[in-house]
Order: structure tokens, then sequence, then C-alpha cells
């Protein structure tokens, strides 16, 4: 078994933005209960997991905590947990958070990956998307990253709304790859529920890329960034080499265990799968009473977990191993078909999607988890 990865949600950012929904600044005043909680279910899960090989600070926007919260719970981490000498160390951050103390900071607490909230390089895209900082701190941060040493930086970056224009988009990604980040994670505007976005949405105030706007984006983002050096590794990111894959995501996308840890964290190891409540004060008050913030759980099936390597493997460039198909003569007349239309090769004892493939990779698996 591959070693698993450990997952910390944080569930604060600076401003509760249309995009993510998450608590804000104003509730910092749930930051120590929500600290001791979570070192209390740290302790439910010791004994439960070998040896992690990545730890992910994420969620909301874990650079928005004094450094004397993030230095208290990275030890509790280190404490409770065991680590391979080379795991890679995950933090998100938020430019604006970064100065060159809270950068050494990180350095200091043994982080050596940063995933950089960049979203845009243009101020009036910042702006609508609801984020607190300005193009010209993304490019300071990214600049006091490199002087302080970090060697593996990934970069968020968003698309596919009204008012982004294929020159703009691709304006923002020659800026990106200026700054030569290992990694690019590059996303289409999705609306969450529950969020001001959604509510513009339903309002009819802005609206979805049409399938063939988004196509569009899709593909010259993927053919710009491998012009330029890049892997096209999984539908939304981008790697400069092998190595540079983002090795904790991966660990989703490979079914490899993982623990997730904090409000609504998804834990899975073997065929079980778990996740907790949202909401801080009920994840505390569960901990408080000594209980685990369990919201539900499922224990798969083999015939879910072989679905779920399917539909997964047709999201990444390596595709799955041929093991996991059925026994239906039909399918394998179907993914000849697929074969023929480009969107699937075979090769290597795997099923793999082409770039057409990853573009439509929610409809292979239906076609191909039969």
């Amino acid at each position: 078994m591959q070693a698993p990865g450990l997952y910390i949600h944080i569930p604060f950012c600076r401003s509760k933005c249309p995009y993510c929904g998450f608590y804000s600044i104003a509730a910092t005043s749930l930051i120590p209960r929500w600290v001791e909680a979570f070192k209390k279910e740290a302790a439910l899960y010791q004994e439960r997991f070998p040896v992690f090989n990545s730890l992910y600070l994420g969620g909301g926007t874990p650079t928005f905590l004094e450094i004397s919260t993030l230095s208290a719970m990275v030890g509790h981490i280190f404490d409770s947990f065991d680590f391979a000498p080379d795991s890679e160390i995950t933090i998100e951050a938020n430019p604006s958070d970064l100065t060159r103390e809270k950068i050494e900071a990180l350095k200091d607490l043994t982080f050596n990956r940063v995933s950089l909230g960049v979203q845009s390089f243009d101020d009036r895209i910042l702006a609508f998307l609801g984020r607190t900082h300005k193009a010209k701190e993304a490019e300071k941060a990214l600049n006091a990253l490199r002087d302080c040493g970090f060697e593996n930086i990934g970069m968020d970056l968003i698309y596919g709304f009204q008012g982004l224009s294929h020159n703009k988009w691709i304006d923002i990604l020659k800026k990106a790859v200026t700054f030569q980040p290992e990694h690019l994670s590059c996303y289409e505007l999705t609306f969450e529920k529950r969020t001001p976005f959604q509510n513009l949405k339903n309002r009819g105030e802005i609206r979805p890329l049409r399938e063939r706007e988004a196509c569009a984006f899709f593909v010259e983002t993927s053919e710009f960034l491998e012009d330029n050096g890049y892997i096209h590794y999984e539908v939304s990111n981008f790697a400069r080499d092998e190595d540079r894959y983002a090795r904790h995501n991966s660990k989703y996308w490979n079914h490899v265990p993982y623990l997730g840890l904090g409000p609504s964290a998804h834990s899975f190891i073997g065929s079980k799968r778990w996740w907790n409540v949202r909401s801080v004060r009920q994840y505390s008050e569960a901990l408080e009473r000594g209980q685990a913030p369990v919201l539900e759980a499922e224990d798969l099936s083999e015939d879910q977990l072989r679905i779920e390597a399917i539909s997964l493997g047709l999201r990444c460039a390596q595709g799955f191993d041929l093991k996991h198909l059925s026994d239906d003569p039909g399918l394998y007349e179907r993914i000849a078909g697929l074969e023929d239309l480009g969107m699937l090769k075979l090769g290597k004892g795997r099923v793999i999607p082409t770039k057409r493939g990853l573009l439509a990779s929610d409809y292979l698996a239906l076609c191909c988890a039969d």
C-alpha cells in the first residue's frame, strides 16, 4: 500500500468570498475552540494510519491564521503522527498574507510546497471573484517565495465566466508562466450551493459558460501550457515534470488512503470513507463531548471501488488499469468505438483518455463503468 496523506481542513478565510463561502475574518473568535477540537480529533486517529508522506493544509486560507496558531497546529501534527523524511508538506496561501516574515516562518515550520491562490493577474477579475489581493500583491508574493528558497510553488487560476475573453485568459497564462511555477491548477468557475455566485446565477445576473465556450477554454489552456513545458496530467492540473505532480491530491485520484481532519474533511482507507460535519460549532461540540465529528460514512463494495477507479482514472493522463473493466462484451465494443473517435487509447494494459477524452471524462466514465 502506498503511503497515505494527511489533510487538515482550515474553515476560515480572510473574507467570506462569493466563490467558497467559508467563515470570514469575523469568525476569529471560533479559532481557539476549533484548534483545541482539532487536537482532540487528531488523537482519535493516532494508531489507525501508518507513516504519512504528505501533509496538506487547505480548504479556506491557512495563511490567514497567526503564525503562533499555525506553529501550535503543525507541532501537534508532528507530535501525533509519523512522516517519511521526503514528505511533501503543502500549505495553501493567500498572496496578501505572505509577508517575508510569514514566508520565513512557513519555511521554519518545514513547509516545502506552497499552493498560491493567485486566481488572476487582472485586478478587475480579482474584484469580481471577491479576492482580497491585487495582482501586484500576487507578483510580490511569488517573487518573495523564490527569494526565501521555496522550490516547489503551485499556482491556482480561474477561468470560465462572463467578461473573461480568450485573449485576456491567454495573457493571464503568459504572465503566470513567467514565474515558472512548478505546478498550475486551472479551474473553470463553478457555482457552489449557498454561495453568492449561485444566487447571482439563479437571478440570471451571471451565467455559466456554454459547453462550446468551456471546451474552447479547456483546449487552449492545455495547448498553451503544454507548449510552455507543462504536463497536463489531470483534467485541471499541470506540472513542469512528473516529480512535481501534486503528491497529496494525486492520492485522491488513485485511491490511496488519506486522513482528513477538521470540519467537512473527508477520509478514506480500504473500502471505508467518512466525512465530518461542516459547522465549526458542531465539530467542536462533538469533540468536546468525546465524540468523533463524523457526519456520514460508507463502506464501498468491490463494484463501487471498481467504478470509482474508472471514473477517477479517466480524469488523469495515466488512465486506469484494464482489470477494472467488467466482462460485458458490449463494453469492449463501446471502448473500441471511443478509441475510433479519438477519445481513448489502449496501451500497457491501461485505458488512457486523450486530451479530447479528458474534456469529456464524466461522459467516458458513464460509458466505461458498466
